[in-house]
């Protein structure tokens, strides 16, 4: 039977960290969904239609480096705001969360629309400020010139897009466990995750 992890939340939360941690430390496999719209975004970005981007889509084009970008992660959540896109996109991630092994899948919609019936449920958010500084260090040691004010309005501006759409918006499934990384380390986030884990296997057994 597989077992499924489903991580959701919004931008900067920690839950990508937490999900090749938790994937790595339980031998399962993982997949951020994030990669998926930033490939469809990216070909958005060369001209491409995002509905045929991503009917089309391949492994083989979820390289981080380049989906990594400021410009590719705001064409993101254009192409994710779309119907057409999340229902093309549907399938590659059931299947992957189906896997006999077990899967991490982290996203925005894991536990609501794409695994609603995982072993485990997490919602992974932290404020806004929190995640805009995390963000701007982060994009800063890439070497992007962007300002803490910049990257704070985009996080706010994802934040809405994403929570007020109409296919799949960013919510917390009622059955999740979140966990508000704001004052939490890395350690700390990683460590609550890996309890909640463990319970479910455990009970599971």
């Amino acid at each position: 039977m597989s077992f499924a992890v489903a991580i959701d939340g919004p931008a900067a939360a920690g839950k990508g960290t937490i999900a090749k941690a938790v994937a790595a430390r339980f031998g399962l496999a993982h997949l951020d969904t994030g990669l998926l719209y930033r490939a469809v975004g990216a070909r958005e970005l060369e001209g491409q239609d995002p509905v045929e981007a991503a009917l089309s889509l391949n492994p083989e084009e979820l390289d981080e480096s380049r989906l990594r970008t400021p410009e590719v992660a705001q064409a993101a959540s254009r192409v994710a705001s779309q119907p057409e896109v999340r229902a093309a996109l549907v399938d590659f991630q059931r299947a992957f969360a189906a896997r006999s092994g077990g899967a991490v899948l982290d996203g925005r919609d894991i536990g609501t629309v794409i695994c609603p019936d995982a072993a485990v449920k997490l919602f992974v958010t932290a404020s806004p400020a929190t995640r805009a500084r995390r963000r701007f260090l982060e994009l800063s040691a890439k070497g992007h010139a962007v300002t803490e004010a910049e990257v704070l309005a985009d996080v706010e501006a994802r934040d809405a897009r994403d929570s007020g759409r109409v296919a799949a918006p960013l919510l917390a499934a009622e059955d999740a466990v979140v966990l508000d990384t704001s004052e939490m380390s890395i350690e700390e986030a990683l460590a609550a995750a890996v309890a909640v884990i463990e319970a479910a296997l455990e009970g599971r057994g």
